[in-house]
């Protein structure tokens, strides 16, 4: 990729389609408030009533899918990632999950708030912290392993 990133924050949903390949009603992240490419990211998730999953999970009380939240946090740190010039047009994917706990369910009408920070990247594998919360209390902790594919 030879453009340049726009990189003004906040970031919103046009700023996020041009650096994630991620679709609806696959793309989870929808804000980026903070960023330090390489190093930290702060965004959020706008959690709808109107996402796929809240007619089965669970019907007449939905519920986020903790899957769908790690999911939304691993998208956060490519972000993170991508808009370092050296990964541009590349894609970062998920190679493991460790120490994740759930702490807190995560409801339609709630703002999941993210936010992931590198620990470590060797030739092209690397390990992310990340902490997800709604209202200031803790909803997930996970530590990510990611790769880059061209």
């Amino acid at each position: 990729m030879t453009e340049k990133l726009d990189l003004t924050l906040p970031m919103g949903a046009q700023q996020i389609r041009a650096i994630l390949p991620h679709r609806y009603p696959f793309l989870l992240v929808d804000r980026v408030t903070e960023l330090e490419p390489g190093v930290s990211v702060v965004g959020a998730k706008l959690v709808s009533h109107n996402e796929p999953w809240t007619e089965g999970h669970f019907p007449g009380e939905p519920v986020m899918p903790g899957v769908l939240q790690l999911e939304a946090v691993a998208q956060l740190g490519g972000i993170m990632l991508l808009c370092q010039p050296e990964f541009y047009g590349k894609r970062v994917v998920l190679a493991g999950v460790e120490r994740t706990r759930f702490r807190r369910i995560v409801r339609p009408g709630d703002t999941l708030d993210m936010a992931m920070q590198l620990e470590s990247l060797r030739m092209g594998v690397g390990k992310a912290s990340g902490k997800t919360s709604v209202n200031g209390e803790t909803a997930l902790i996970t530590t990510i392993k990611f790769g880059f594919v061209d």
